[in-house]
């Protein structure tokens, strides 16, 4: 599971700075929804590290709403997991 949750953390993580890329080449962009989905699978420090390291989407309120929105579910589930096991 690990293994997974790294694999998923470093391509969220690439993800987040080709996304970068193409906006500041002004090229077709990585839909926000691809990005989320691949927070909330698993990639949410890939995201974050590539929001920080890249300067991307931090500036962007809908994008930081929703991206909040994907770690409450996220904790949430984590919650629900932990109290049914």
């Amino acid at each position: 599971m690990f293994y997974v949750l790294l694999l998923i953390n470093l391509m969220t993580f690439i993800l987040f700075g080709i996304d970068k890329r193409k906006a500041v080449r002004h090229q077709r962009r990585i839909s926000e929804a691809s990005l989320l989905a691949c927070t909330f699978l698993g990639g949410t420090i890939g995201a974050i590290a590539g929001m920080l390291i890249f300067r991307h989407k931090v500036s962007k309120k809908s994008f930081l709403v929703k991206f909040g929105l994907v770690l409450l579910v996220q904790a949430v589930v984590i919650y629900l997991l932990t109290v049914i096991r």
